[in-house]
């Protein structure tokens, strides 16, 4: 037997702590991001992240609501996506606080910067992969706002290549799960994919 849910007979925050819950594993981009005078520099972790486009290369973040990351990119059209891995969790938790936008995350939580190759807004030091990114446009949808970001450059950690790309396993991403709950990578599954074959070719 299933139990039935209904978006439109609950509240909103009701429905987001479902979906929240079922899309799962979520990746976690790092935002760091400067305001407009270079006064503050922000970092906040947002677990709605995704590559939008490969060619050319642009990865995407939902702000739910109007975040400072949000306002810092619309307002530099800057900002870098920060890898977030199983040890940086301590830190990582520690700039989802709704600090005020004057407020630099990196100076509360004690987080060493590291300054980017194209942008203006510092990378974290400690975070495996740093993606800098240019905004590439923004799209409002409900109670969301969509930031598309073309990466310019992209930096790894020679430790974490394998066979000349980053290897997972060395990676240890962390995800976001539903409620207070974060996955860390558990156990990794090979498989080919399988090719297509006209019928009859053999």
């Amino acid at each position: 037997m299933r139990v039935e849910y209904t978006p439109e007979a609950m509240s909103s925050a009701d429905f987001y702590r479902f979906l929240t819950s079922v899309v799962i594993p979520r990746p976690i981009a790092w935002v760091s991001t400067i305001t407009p005078d270079g006064s503050t520099e922000n970092l906040a972790p947002h677990s709605f992240f995704s590559i939008a486009s490969t060619d050319p290369p642009i990865v995407q973040f939902t702000s739910i609501g109007r975040k400072d990351s949000l306002r810092n990119v619309e307002d530099t059209g800057e900002f870098v996506v920060n890898f977030s891995s199983e040890p940086l969790l301590p830190l990582i938790n520690a700039t989802a606080t709704d600090f005020p936008r004057s407020v630099s995350e990196f100076d509360t939580a004690g987080i060493e910067r590291e300054a980017s190759r194209c942008v203006r807004p510092p990378r974290v030091a400690a975070a495996h992969v740093a993606l800098e990114c240019r905004s590439h446009t923004t799209l409002r949808m409900g109670n969301c706002t969509l930031v598309f970001g073309r990466v310019l450059h992209a930096a790894v950690d020679e430790d974490c290549l394998a066979d000349g790309r980053p290897s997972s396993e060395l990676l240890r991403p962390l995800t976001k799960l539903g409620g207070d709950e974060w996955g860390t990578l558990g156990e990794v599954l090979h498989r080919n994919r399988i090719p297509y074959e006209e019928p009859g070719t053999d």
